[in-house]
């Protein structure tokens, strides 16, 4: 059997009205041509009961972007018949939404060749309904891709099944072996790229996404930028350089971590690297954000809040905290600067978001924006107000 490991060489809780930009209507800013995008394997998201909520993290964000794959259909039967954009933006686009694998794979001329698992779940493991409906995508010849922390390369009976179609299995967050693994080393330090981390308040709130818009708007000024992906979503969209830290032993995050900058730095020779935030630093339960941190050694931070959000995302007892706190933490932690503040408007009123950045901008003295419901020009101003040289060539700060 051929058994594809995502290596390092290469956030749970969207909203209606998007964490993650469409690609939809939008031609200035899409990264891939109408030949790329035919020439991508086709591919189904399997998402049954959780597409547009928490544990469709995945399904949510290839819907929105994939520069890996073709996404032709997504599998949730409570939303069966309906549009996958519509349901997740309000926007039309040409992914449906189909009741199950049989009404997936008869829609199509040809059988689709990716059987793509796009659920988070916080056990990280597949259920047993699931296991069978990702059998039945191996006996029908497609490839399985996967971001469980449950490697299904190593489930004997899955591994089989796969052997005997002779298909693939990708497990995206299967590291390599710890041999094989680069320890810390400082040589980020020697990356001529401005360096800028896409924090949060919380995990699942949108940093993601904010990395790729302003990874977009920066690179139609002509500032040459690479996004590096720190997450099972973001590998499986396409980025060419990243790891998924939080299936990389501890000793090694940073050092990996910062294998995948210098690589994008040496290969491409960009202006800018955003590093994709996971979790937060404040948060108890991840230490994905402390790595990115250590690893990254990032000249700017961007942080990301959702003002209504009250608690931690599967934390109801766990408190938010505010922004001034967690840039309070960021700034004591690393030698760094927060630059400005993004918003998830997630429960918000256009109102709301608005009176939101006026209190927010007088508390903090920073620049904040909303990526997704404000232009896209004010989140790259708060780039280069705090580096102006950027558009000479020269990301010198201005803080």
């Amino acid at each position: 059997m051929k058994t594809e490991i995502q290596t390092v060489d290469t956030d749970r809780r969207p909203l209606k009205g998007a964490q993650t930009p469409s690609m939809i209507g939008d031609p200035a800013t899409r990264s891939l041509s109408l030949n790329q995008i035919t020439a991508l394997p086709t591919a189904v998201v399997y998402c049954e009961r959780n597409f547009a909520k928490v544990d469709g993290k995945t399904a949510n964000g290839l819907v929105r972007h994939s520069e890996a794959y073709k996404i032709v259909s997504v599998i949730d039967s409570t939303h069966s018949g309906e549009n996958s954009g519509q349901v997740l933006d309000g926007v039309n686009n040409s992914i449906p939404i189909l009741k199950d694998l049989g009404a997936a794979v008869a829609r199509e001329t040809f059988a689709p060749e990716t059987f793509i698992y796009g659920m988070a779940p916080s056990t990280g493991r597949l259920s047993i309904v699931d296991r069978g409906v990702v059998l039945d995508a191996i006996a029908r010849g497609m490839n399985i891709v996967s971001g469980l922390h449950e490697y299904l390369s190593d489930d004997t009976e899955i591994a089989q099944a796969a052997s005997q179609r002779q298909v693939t299995i990708r497990d995206i967050r299967k590291p390599k072996l710890s041999k094989d693994m680069r320890l810390f080393d400082g040589s980020v330090a020697s990356v001529d790229a401005l360096r800028i981390a896409i924090l949060g308040t919380d995990c699942a709130i949108g940093k993601r996404t904010t990395a790729t818009v302003l990874a977009r708007a920066l690179n139609a000024k002509g500032i040459k930028t690479m996004l590096v992906g720190t997450g099972q979503t973001g590998l499986m969209q396409g980025a060419k350089y990243g790891v998924a830290m939080d299936a990389v032993p501890p000793q090694f995050c940073c050092g990996e971590l910062e294998g995948a900058i210098v690589a994008a730095s040496e290969a491409e020779q960009p202006d800018v690297i955003l590093i994709e935030g996971q979790g937060a630093l404040s948060h108890p339960a991840f230490c994905t954000s402390a790595f990115i941190l250590r690893g990254s050694q990032p000249d700017a931070v961007i942080l990301q809040h959702a003002p209504k959000r009250a608690h931690r995302c599967d934390f109801p007892n766990m408190p938010m905290p505010t922004t001034a706190s967690e840039i309070a933490l960021i700034e004591a932690f690393s030698d760094t600067k927060v630059i400005g503040v993004t918003l998830n408007h997630e429960g918000m009123s256009d109102t709301e978001i608005a009176n939101t950045i006026a209190e927010q901008i007088e508390k903090l003295g920073l620049p904040v924006t909303d990526p997704l419901s404000r232009p896209t020009a004010h989140l790259l101003a708060m780039v280069i107000e705090a580096y102006p040289g950027l558009q000479h060539g020269t990301p010198m700060a201005a803080i």
